[in-house]
């Protein structure tokens, strides 16, 4: 297995109130690669809002590594559950070995 799958699983548990059964609010977060349109950069990053992030990354940002290497381009995500799970996904992806499962799994075409 890759070092990521070691991360914790979370699981949001039910929780009854009053005869209903309700699930606690879910937020689906959200891992990406970025691509420059101009150089070989990649960018890695998480989110809860991947929209709002790529308008930041591409146009709103005023300062940062970013916009140095604009424009940018999706070229993977992967959902996750919880934050926890996408930023030790994150994490592996800068790694050594994250950086070789990038080159044989994502298409930048």
């Amino acid at each position: 297995g890759h070092r990521f799958e070691s991360c914790s699983r979370y699981n949001i548990a039910p929780r009854k109130l009053g005869a209903f059964l309700f699930f606690a609010y879910m937020e689906e977060y959200v891992v990406y690669i970025l691509a420059s349109s101009k150089t070989e950069k990649l960018y890695k990053g998480h989110t809860s809002n991947l929209i709002e992030r790529f308008k930041s990354h591409n146009a709103l940002s005023e300062k940062g590594w970013t916009i140095r290497y604009r424009p940018w381009r999706v070229v993977f995500v992967r959902f996750f559950k919880t934050k926890k799970e996408a930023m030790c996904f994150e994490k592996y992806l800068k790694t050594g070995v994250g950086r070789e499962w990038i080159a044989k799994n994502v298409h930048f075409e």
